[in-house]
């Protein structure tokens, strides 16, 4: 490697500053400058120190506001600077956060990094939601499965292999293409009246979470009004939602002790 800079490439966790791993905060507070995404939360962007530069690149579905290339190359050029780069991404850097394309890019330029791993968003959402997921009897299995492909392409998934009964879905990033989702699910043969679920900015106070079925589920969203970034879980694991829930219980005593408060 040249005598460039380092790069930290940083999974930030879900969203509740508290899922962030003990290095990955050790590393915010040594860096000279923080590449984020729009998915890192305020608060986890508050834990930056004073004087720490932050670069925000950003993207939404539809409306990329900057390049993935150009994110490449922003992150090799202050490298190349001789700085400590962090490029903190939401959830996991390796589950659909595009982190092997920029860690080839460094590569590429031969540049030293490290990839710290963070909470990813399935396993965050699910457990704030009261879903495991697995379960005896309920869940063998768990597939993560993207529901947006690159430059808004046609969603070509093999709906027939991932049609199990047996197994949690978890799809990432399929607010936009959720009727597509649900009606091929069906079609490929999984039960109409499978459990499914919509939790939207899982893990934080604002977090909302729809409980429905399969073939109710597009329905339901339409009527709460749910914005991305949503998580989709369709299994039989998502009937325990209720019975386990524990953070929207929580939100709710927590927003019944500030009422009162205030009453007082």
């Amino acid at each position: 490697m040249n005598n460039h800079g380092f790069v930290s490439l940083v999974g930030a966790g879900p969203g509740d500053p508290e899922l962030m791993t003990l290095k990955a905060l050790r590393l915010l507070q040594e860096a000279d400058i923080v590449v984020y995404d729009r998915l890192v939360s305020s608060e986890i962007l508050d834990m930056i120190p004073t004087g720490v530069s932050r670069v925000s690149v950003g993207k939404e579905v539809g409306k990329h506001c900057v390049p993935q290339e150009q994110i490449n190359e922003t992150i090799v050029n202050l490298a190349k600077a001789g700085r400590r780069i962090v490029r903190l991404k939401g959830g996991d850097p390796y589950t659909f956060g595009r982190g092997g394309e920029e860690v080839l890019a460094l590569k590429q330029h031969h540049i030293a990094f490290e990839v710290v791993p963070g909470i990813t968003a399935a396993s965050g959402c699910s457990a704030y939601s009261g879903i495991p997921l697995t379960h005896r009897g309920l869940s063998r299995s768990v597939r993560l499965i993207t529901g947006h492909f690159k430059n808004d392409e046609p969603l070509d998934i093999n709906w027939h292999y991932v049609a199990d009964p047996d197994c949690t879905l978890v799809i990432y990033m399929g607010l936009s293409n959720l009727s597509q989702i649900c009606n091929s699910l069906i079609e490929a043969g999984l039960s109409a009246s499978t459990p499914a679920a919509a939790i939207e900015n899982g893990t934080t106070k604002s977090q909302q979470r729809v409980l429905s079925r399969l073939d109710q589920l597009q329905s339901d969203v339409n009527q709460s009004g749910l914005k991305a970034p949503v998580m989709i879980i369709i299994g039989e694991v998502v009937s325990l939602a209720e019975e386990l829930d524990w953070f929207q219980c929580a939100l709710q005593e927590s927003d019944f002790v500030e009422d009162t408060a205030v009453l007082s």
